[in-house]
């Protein structure tokens, strides 16, 4: 049976049966913190399956998979169980970031608001134990400034540097370990260096808001909630650790999905509990109603570097966008036009299918995009697999549509507007141009010699 993630005809992930992964987990888990029959036990048995991971398993070392198995609820709840013991130098500080592409889901499925079902995701993880609960759009903020600077830099400088254009967006984990792992040189030093949301937040909590509580980083257990299993193997990367202190900047990663699953193995509804204000990054303030940034279904890098690009080279205001459709839904261009020439040409490629067909055009030397938004789930982020499938795994069409009009309705508010970011830039990053902002917010891509990748396989 062919992987329909990735170039290989066979895909050993889809061979493999779910007890010798249940095994895994298992074997895992099987430590003295769980041994104790406690009321966090019969909560914490959920398992994840690598078949919902987008990456299979040719793209991951024996030492990752196990890995990516420990990132459940059990894990979650070991620290949770240790924060009750009396020893308090085993204690941690539990901080739980949110994606913005998570919270329509949660509207959707409990039928609230979406501001309703921040507050109460936030009441209900602070009833487990968690100490924070942050929102996840300043990471995006900064890692969409840093996009839109490096795309103006890249085009200015397109015709100096043979991989200064196209540019790919970096957001998408199940993307970079695509084109790291399999396509390799042809790609990555054309994919933009600014960390993911994910890998700021990461650097945000365990970095700026540790040092504000006076906090050791390695004190400090950050789990983040997200739409996908791929963000479980981005918190794995060499650049997302403080060797310093031996800490991860995200320790765990939990799907939307899977927080309903503790939901419903401890009967709790969302409107059964408190609303409690999401917390901020700054001491003493309280974020106020949910935002998101351009884009229907994603962080909408498309649209804002677009925009920003269109005022920096070209002296446009560009106030709407329209896209064009070409083979599919998830494949749309946008032009900029300027005196009769298209002086911009951008594309949004969502889905293993059009990326692969971005790809082969690449190869051929036909491309004629600048810039490419690439996202590996079909329909974007709000069709993660951790939060948008049946119980038969199949996409649910209607409770997307839900999540999208959902996620369509809530206000946009540009990065360039956060007081907070630009006072961070200044103080914390030792200012935009600063070699902090480098070590801080961008990273490196490496390549990984696999098996000979068939690029000309006929989707």
């Amino acid at each position: 049976m062919k992987c329909e993630n990735c170039t290989k005809k066979e895909c050993s992930k889809k061979q493999k049966n779910d007890d010798t992964q249940s095994t895994s987990v298992d074997a895992l888990s099987s430590n003295d913190d769980f041994e104790e029959k406690n009321e966090f036990h019969t909560l914490a048995n959920a398992k994840i399956l690598l078949s919902d991971c987008l990456a299979c398993d040719n793209c991951m070392t024996s030492e990752e998979g196990a890995r990516v198995f420990q990132q459940n609820q059990k894990e979650l709840f070991r620290v949770l169980n240790l924060n009750k013991k009396c020893d308090t130098s085993k204690h941690k500080v539990l901080a739980v970031s949110i994606c913005p592409q998570s919270l329509p889901y949660f509207a959707a499925k409990f039928n609230l608001s979406v501001n309703d079902a921040a507050k109460r995701l936030c009441g209900f993880l602070k009833s487990l134990g968690v100490h924070y609960v942050f929102d996840t759009t300043i990471a995006a903020d900064f890692s969409i400034l840093e996009s839109q600077r490096e795309f103006v830099q890249r085009y200015q400088r397109r015709n100096q540097e043979e991989h200064a254009l196209p540019m790919f967006a970096s957001a998408c984990p199940g993307w970079i370990r695509y084109a790291e792992r399999v396509l390799t040189n042809l790609v990555t030093p054309h994919i933009c260096t600014a960390k993911s949301p994910q890998q700021i937040m990461g650097s945000l909590v365990k970095g700026y808001f540790a040092r504000q509580q006076n906090l050791s980083p390695d004190k400090i257990f950050h789990v983040i909630v997200a739409p996908c299993y791929d963000k479980k193997l981005e918190a794995l990367r060499e650049d997302f650790y403080t060797a310093l202190y031996n800490s991860q900047e995200v320790d765990c990663v939990l799907t939307s999905g899977e927080i309903v699953q503790i939901m419903e193995q401890k009967n709790v509804s969302m409107k059964d509990v408190t609303e409690v204000a999401v917390d901020s990054l700054f001491d003493g303030i309280k974020e106020g109603d949910v935002v998101r940034h351009d884009g229907k279904r994603s962080d909408g890098y498309l649209e804002h570097i677009f925009k920003h690009a269109a005022k920096e080279l070209f002296g446009m205001d560009v106030k709407e966008i329209t896209y064009k459709a070409l083979k599919n839904k998830d494949f749309q261009e946008v032009t900029l036009e300027k005196d009769g020439e298209a002086v911009l040409r951008f594309a949004a490629a969502y889905g293993f299918r059009n990326i692969q067909n971005m790809v082969l055009k690449l190869k051929k030397g036909k491309f004629l995009y600048h810039f490419v938004e690439v996202l590996a789930c079909p329909g974007g982020c709000l069709n993660g697999k951790g939060q948008a499938q049946t119980e038969d795994g199949k996409p649910d069409k209607a409770l997307l549509n839900q999540m999208e009009e959902m996620y369509a309705a809530i206000p946009v508010r540009l990065p360039e507007t956060n007081m907070h970011v630009q006072k961070m830039y200044q103080d914390w990053l030792e200012g935009m141009d600063s070699k902090k902002v480098q070590e801080t917010l961008h990273t490196k891509y490496s390549t990984v010699n696999q098996t000979a990748s068939n690029l000309d396989i006929k989707w």
